[in-house]
């Protein structure tokens, strides 16, 4: 059976209702096809390998194989953050390689923020990229010791554009209820993730590259004597010279990866366009984005139509590693992703929200992303990212580029290519440990709340994060 169309099961979120058009489906594939690189998924790490590969060497013949429609995963519904966050802290990357090695991992990313900038320039991609930073509020004295040690923690790496706000600072940018001080870096940039997507997807096409949809890959084979490396799909077979697994969440459903990556559902909402009346009592003028210190990650932005777009972590993950269309919703979630922003904002009380949506995301079982290429098997895969793949993936296209077509740029040295984390637990295992991380930080944030001191749960919750 092949995949459904892509107008059956496109996910109704803000990001897809308001692309200027809609998405015409692609043909799907039409039986058995050789080519020199074959990419098995249509969001952003797939579309940023093909292009990058096509800019690299026009010559090569690239197909990018997407089960429904590219941008249909993570890639075209997450909270739009071109962020130079990396999943992994910087300790663990300088204890496992070395300072230089995390130094060059956070100048990798940085750069990454202000490459895909020149790239949606050059490729003409209108998605909205305005490059505003991010403003983190501290909402109490627990949550400004941590900002403070942030900041700290970003000098001990040289990164002195992290910056420490005081309250009248966070009030210049961010007008949140109870703010005791905040930090902000000015390395993010505010997207429009369906129209990056979609947008990539032409480029890529532009380029000489080809894209089928509604074509599922069933199994991933890698290079066995003479037989170069294969996808096989729904719709026939594709032999190719290498075979790049882009597939994030979706990785999961494999079964020769079942345990590598964990789909982790994050939820967001978006509110109707709000007048200049409750901007002005907001801010964000600049368009940074914006969070907080709480343990329970939240993430926010306002869209460039003028909405509120806000998301964060607490659905459930569920057993066996299941991804249904089902878990985009939670009743539960999104009525505290509402309660939150009142909370946040007083001014957005009886505020329309007119869309509620979500995704999985991928997580790998250390939390280190990762990309990797094997010239013997002809396999390259990225993926991991924890939430943090928009500027992660634009990294992975470039770095699995350097490294397919045999450029040994500084890209290929970074410390996560070539990363291997260990599987997930074996259910049940697997559920009890990612549900109990999640009621830990909500625990924690309870706690926090209600007492005013620092949580000692989700404290060693975190640590034991950071020493895997």
């Amino acid at each position: 059976m092949g995949a459904p169309s892509a107008a059956a099961v496109l996910p109704s979120s803000l990001w897809w209702d308001t692309l200027d058009t809609a998405p015409t489906p692609r043909p799907a594939l039409s039986g058995d096809r050789s080519v020199d690189v074959a990419i098995v998924g249509g969001g952003f790490t797939g579309l940023w390998t093909a292009r990058e590969l096509l800019m690299r060497d026009p010559t090569l013949s690239v197909l990018v194989i997407e089960a429904v429609t590219c941008g249909f995963g993570a890639s075209g519904r997450n909270g739009g953050w071109a962020s130079a966050l990396f999943a992994k802290g910087d300790d663990a990357i300088a204890a496992r390689h070395g300072r230089e090695a995390a130094l060059a991992m956070r100048a990798a990313m940085r750069d990454s923020v202000d490459a895909i900038g020149h790239a949606v320039a050059a490729d003409g991609i209108a998605c909205d990229y305005v490059k505003g930073g991010t403003v983190t509020v501290a909402r109490g004295a627990v949550q400004l010791e941590r900002a403070r040690a942030d900041v700290l923690h970003a000098r001990s790496f040289g990164d002195d554009d992290l910056i420490l706000l005081g309250p009248d600072d966070v009030a210049d940018l961010i007008h949140v209820d109870g703010a005791s001080g905040g930090t902000f870096t000015p390395h993010c940039a505010t997207i429009h993730p369906a129209k990056l997507a979609r947008g990539l997807a032409t480029a890529v096409e532009r380029l000489g590259g080809a894209i089928v949809e509604g074509t599922a890959a069933t199994t991933i084979v890698p290079r066995a004597g003479n037989r170069g490396p294969q996808v096989h799909t729904t719709h026939g077979v594709v032999d190719a010279s290498v075979v790049v697994r882009a597939t994030e969440a979706w990785t999961s459903t494999f079964a020769t990866s079942r345990r590598s990556i964990a789909p982790i559902y994050s939820l967001m909402v978006a509110t109707e366009p709000l007048s200049d009346a409750t901007w002005a009592s907001i801010g964000l003028t600049g368009r940074p984005t914006f969070a907080d210190f709480r343990h329970l990650i939240i993430y926010g932005q306002r869209t460039a139509d003028g909405r509120l777009a806000f998301g964060g972590r607490g659905a459930p993950y569920h057993f066996g590693s299941r991804i249904d269309p089902a878990f985009d919703r939670n009743e539960t979630v999104d009525e505290h992703l509402r309660a939150t922003l009142d909370e946040l904002f007083p001014a957005l009380h009886g505020t329309t929200f007119t869309h509620h949506w979500g995704g999985p995301l991928g997580a790998a079982r250390d939390w280190w992303s990762s990309v990797s290429y094997d010239r013997a098997s002809g396999l390259a895969a990225a993926g991991g990212y924890v939430g943090d793949g928009v500027t992660t993936s634009n990294l992975a296209g470039r770095t699995l580029a350097d490294l397919i077509c045999g450029i040994d740029s500084p890209l290929c040295h970074l410390p996560w290519v070539g990363h291997r984390s260990p599987k997930w637990e074996p259910e049940p295992l697997r559920y009890l440990g990612i549900n109990a991380g999640l009621l830990a930080a909500q625990l924690g944030d309870r706690t926090e709340r209600t007492r005013g001191r620092a949580s000692r749960v989700a404290a060693t919750m975190q640590r034991y994060l950071d020493a895997t």
